[in-house]
């Protein structure tokens, strides 16, 4: 049987797989960036990414996922979609927020008055309006999400030289049997 090192096939699976990832990882990295950078008006094709940053969502989304939000229009919005808004009152004020729409309506004036709360949150939000909503959730990039919680573990650095030492020692042994 042929060494996974010699096995040409394996080697271009891996080394293709490898480059997309690390591919999607620099267009999300710079993606990111612009998108901080522009104050979160930056998008490619009404799309934006997020990432969850306090509790207020668990079960449905945890801390340090990644999150696909879409630009749309306020009567798109409906009763119990995820929708990322800028605060603007009391203790929300400047910071991007993901939560669910528990009241929307429209008012005489033609614009919505959007009321929001965290899945895990007791109270309400402060009302919002439509100018403040960077968009809808539409989904979260799990594969980003699992790898960012990883890399940010501090377990998983302290393992890492464990785990170099034991894969290289295995290797030894192998080799030295063949």
């Amino acid at each position: 049987m042929k060494n996974t090192k010699e096995n040409k096939i394996l080697n271009l699976i891996g080394k293709v797989i490898y480059r997309f990832m690390a591919l999607i990882v620099v267009l999300m990295f710079i993606f990111a960036v612009l998108q901080k950078s522009s104050d979160n008006r930056f998008s490619i094709g009404g799309i934006k990414i997020f990432t969850v940053i306090t509790g207020s969502m668990i079960p449905v989304y945890e801390i340090g996922d990644i999150l696909i939000v879409k630009e749309v229009a306020p009567e798109e919005i409906k009763v119990d979609d995820d929708i990322v808004y800028k605060g603007e009152k009391g203790s929300y004020h400047n910071k991007t927020i993901t939560h669910r729409v528990v009241l929307i309506e429209k008012k005489e004036d033609g614009n919505y008055k959007i009321v929001t709360k965290g899945v895990a949150n007791t109270a309400q939000d402060p009302e919002i309006n439509q100018t403040q909503v960077y968009g809808k959730v539409i989904g979260k990039v799990q594969i980003i999400s699992f790898i960012l919680k990883v890399i940010t573990n501090i377990y998983v650095w302290m393992f890492i030289p464990v785990v170099i030492l034991i894969y290289k020692n295995i290797k030894k042994i192998i080799n030295y049997e063949t």
